[in-house]
């Protein structure tokens, strides 16, 4: 698996604890910013990093910012992502196996770091589970192709 992972000025310390998550897990990864405290536009992250993950660069993406909102819109925008924005742990499960999520969207002023640690853990190690989820899958990439 490969994971991309973007934040905002806002998401620092979220970021830092999936960085050392996926090192933990042996996870490939590349952290494409921001490294800095003053404002930053997050559709300047976020937009790209989706892009990659929906042109099959990256099988999964990890977005952080102030809420995940602003990240979670703007990465819903690129044609063939399913962004969840997810502050906790059994909806970090289920977008996994009913919405086959690809990219992962918290919100540091939300959810501190033990928490964002667990479901982001939970997250990339839960699977589609396809069958009546596939159908419906298939209907909003039926959708989105119009």
């Amino acid at each position: 698996m490969k994971v991309i992972l973007t934040a905002d000025h806002a998401g620092m310390t979220l970021r830092k604890e999936v960085i050392e998550l996926l090192n933990e897990k042996g996870i490939e990864y590349e952290d494409t910013g921001c490294d800095c405290q003053s404002s930053v536009d997050y559709p300047d992250y976020a937009l790209p990093a989706a892009e990659r993950v929906a042109n099959g660069e990256f099988d999964r993406g990890i977005f952080i910012c102030g809420t995940g909102i602003g990240m979670s819109i703007a990465a819903n925008k690129v044609s063939g992502i399913r962004c969840a924005l997810v502050h906790d742990m059994y909806s970090a499960k289920l977008t996994r196996q009913h919405n086959d999520s690809n990219v992962l969207a918290m919100g540091e002023r939300v959810i501190g770091p033990g928490p964002a640690r667990e479901i982001a853990r939970i997250w990339l190690e839960t699977e589609f589970d396809g069958g009546r989820h596939g159908n419906r899958i298939g209907k909003i990439s039926t959708y989105e192709e119009k």
